[in-house]
């Protein structure tokens, strides 16, 4: 059976960044209006590559603002209760309507997190008689989805099409003899390479074998395709998308998440998700202030073109400097460099103390040995002056990299 059909009939990698936590703090100013990414770190001030703010909507006056009078009007801890009992408002029933109608889909759920709420949808939608087929690289929440699973999941090499038909014919197998179905996961963008989700491929695999579809486009919602619905809208594929899940987190700069499917999947959802059903709703000054930063998203494509303009102009500079971008397609620009845990370590360190510039760094086992990865985060944000200070700091490491000073151990600071 169809694993939606069953759903239907009851109602009528890796597993993260491993890597150490750095050593201070960063101080939020306390300013009006728009703040760019130059921030306090231990009282030095720092051109940030690590927010995930990709619309640059985190300090938006319009949102400042939005978040501020909820926060007044109703503090930070109503509705008092889950969304089943007493947590229910028009404004949550009204951002549910507004992000399915975005998105392309019948009906959405607000989710109070991301990372849980994806847990949760896996949790829900199969059981031991169904399998799952997913991506090698998928998120750390996906994974902890998996491991909650009591059937069969094979899982298909990053990106690899035909890796993915092998694995759909062995899930294909095992359904005919449980009667159970078959729920594929990826994910829009995949945030450590940039590299985006081969949602289109995947769907035509309908065609050979029966399955249904659910995509993870956290970093792909607000920023990708022509009105930023996201990258099953860059891929031309709304409509084979059966479930899509996003979460508020990256371009919306808040807290929480949603699911989009048709009608009869979001209602299944709704009053089976164990995590949302005995769980608080979003507390009003939440759903208001997201409420804001959807309006924004969709009213102001200048954002998502000004982060666009960051992330072509960045990603070109770093090319033409013979760095390697690995196999981005999207905003997310991993550069990668041949070193060891200490150089990785000194490189960082200089970055930040020396030049005043912080970004993500992430070693084996996420990576190979032998590699270092220092991943930027572009954002709407971001200016092409804070582009051109990177580029210049990145030119100036790699020669020193090259010459072994961070190896050497005489990295000196200022």
């Amino acid at each position: 059976m169809d694993i939606f059909d069953k759903i239907s009939k009851s109602m009528g990698g890796p597993l993260g960044q491993h890597q150490k936590w750095s050593h201070g703090y960063f101080s939020y100013p306390k300013l009006e209006g728009e703040i760019g990414p130059h921030m306090q770190f231990n009282g030095k001030e720092h051109l940030v590559w690590s927010l995930n703010n990709y619309l640059g909507l985190a300090n938006h006056p319009e949102v400042r603002a939005a978040d501020a009078q909820a926060a007044a009007d109703f503090g930070m801890a109503y509705p008092m209760g889950a969304r089943m009992m007493s947590g229910n408002s028009r404004h949550h029933e009204e951002l549910e309507t507004d992000l399915a109608a975005f998105v392309g889909k019948e009906d959405a759920f607000l989710l109070n997190y991301g990372y849980q709420g994806m847990v949760s949808i896996i949790d829900t939608l199969v059981d031991r008689n169904d399998v799952i087929v997913y991506d090698a690289e998928s998120h750390a929440c996906i994974i902890d989805g998996l491991r909650m699973h009591m059937g069969k999941r094979f899982v298909y090499q990053h990106n690899d099409i035909e890796s993915c038909e092998k694995q759909l014919e062995r899930a294909t197998k095992l359904t005919e003899q449980s009667g159970g179905g078959i729920l594929l996961i990826t994910e829009g963008v995949f945030g450590m390479s940039g590299a985006q989700g081969k949602l289109k491929e995947i769907i035509d695999l309908k065609k050979k074998f029966n399955f249904r579809i659910l995509v993870d486009d956290a970093h792909g919602f607000g920023t990708m395709g022509e009105t930023g619905a996201g990258t099953h809208e860059a891929q031309g594929c709304i409509e084979g998308t059966d479930v899509y899940f996003a979460t508020f987190a990256k371009s919306m700069a808040g807290i929480g998440a949603f699911v989009a499917a048709n009608k009869e999947i979001v209602d299944y959802l709704r009053y089976n998700m164990r995590s949302q059903i005995f769980a608080k709703a979003l507390p009003m000054p939440m759903v208001l202030g997201l409420k804001k930063r959807f309006e924004l998203l969709k009213s102001k494509p200048e954002l998502r073109a000004k982060l666009w303009e960051i992330s072509n102009t960045l990603q070109k500079g770093l090319k033409e400097r013979g760095f390697n971008l690995g196999v981005t397609n999207t905003m997310v620009t991993p550069v990668f460099l041949e070193g060891d845990l200490s150089e990785a370590t000194a490189l960082t360190r200089d970055f930040r103390e020396n030049y005043g510039i912080f970004c993500s760094i992430v070693i084996y086992p996420v990576i190979p040995k032998g590699l270092i990865l220092l991943r930027l985060i572009p954002t709407a944000a971001h200016s092409l002056e804070d582009v051109q200070r990177t580029l210049d700091a990145y030119s100036e490491m790699a020669e020193k990299l090259k010459a072994g000073y961070y190896k050497e151990n005489k990295l000196v600071i200022a």
